[in-house]
């Protein structure tokens, strides 16, 4: 009989373990990241006392994030996947959440379809390298003068305040962050999470139509990690920034789709994904 508790610092190796069979290359340190943003939103699937699946949570409020989900293959086709996804939404609603958004791989849309989870548009997640270019000079590196502007900007795109995620991004020195300002006015901002020669590009936001901007912003970036292993996720109908990036070496990894269970959030922007599993 299946059962759900709580993921503890006890369940991080099996964590990784069952990711890897998906081959996610995740380690410790992710799920260390998620726990300490929702200590009691993130799951783990007991079969008796094995265990076969997790499933990972945030909150923003109003809006919360379904990230990881994944069950022994042993045991799908059982229900297993339904209860973790039906236990997240109830414990994202007890959180106070009105909308609950996700990214799906393309093949796994029935499954949340029937769960009640709505395609919004398609996100496709692209790998490369950092590369030169010229600087920009209305670029600027993020400090902590700039944190409630970047909190807001991002707020008005994703629809709550991810104060929790940008803060962790934002003091983490190996992480980098850029505004671009018109006047005294923060137009844009991005940040990159950075692991050594590896780092994950996101989130981005800047007004709609300003891609100018998104490219200003991600040309920055990307000159500063010239040479490392870059990923990022964003909207496949931004092409130009699409076709930019391949341009320069950029490949695409695959698509996801994104989805929303119950009122999507206002979303009219230029938007990089923080990560698939916080949105």
């Amino acid at each position: 009989m299946f059962q759900v508790k709580n993921m503890t610092e006890q369940d991080l190796p099996f964590s990784v373990q069952i990711t890897d069979q998906m081959n996610w290359g995740m380690i410790e340190d992710d799920f260390k990241f998620v726990l300490e943003l929702e200590p009691e939103g993130c799951f783990v699937l007991f079969d008796g006392k094995e265990r076969v699946g997790i499933a990972t949570t945030v909150s923003y409020g109003k809006i919360g994030w379904f990230g990881n989900l994944i069950v022994a293959e042993s045991q799908r086709g059982k229900g297993a996947g339904s209860l973790l996804v039906k236990h997240s939404i109830k414990y994202l609603k007890s959180r106070g959440v009105e909308t609950v958004g996700l990214y799906a791989y393309i093949n796994k849309l029935p499954f949340y379809r029937r769960l009640g989870f709505e395609y919004d548009s398609n996100f496709s997640v692209l790998t490369g390298k950092g590369f030169s270019s010229p600087e920009e000079p209305s670029v600027t590196k993020a400090g902590r003068r700039d944190i409630q502007q970047i909190i807001d900007c991002d707020s008005s795109c994703f629809g709550a305040s991810r104060r929790r995620v940008l803060e962790s991004i934002l003091d983490n020195p190996d992480n980098l962050g850029y505004v671009l300002t018109e006047g005294r006015k923060m137009v844009g901002f991005a940040l990159a999470k950075v692991w050594g020669s590896i780092a994950v590009l996101g989130p981005l936001v800047c007004p709609l139509g300003h891609n100018d901007v998104a490219n200003k912003l991600l040309k920055t970036l990307l000159n500063e990690l010239e040479g490392s292993e870059i990923s990022l996720c964003l909207p496949e109908k931004e092409r130009s920034i699409i076709n930019m990036l391949m341009s320069h070496g950029f490949v695409k990894s695959f698509d996801v789709a994104r989805m929303f269970f119950h009122p999507k959030p206002v979303n009219d922007c230029v938007y990089l994904a923080e990560s698939l599993e916080r949105g």
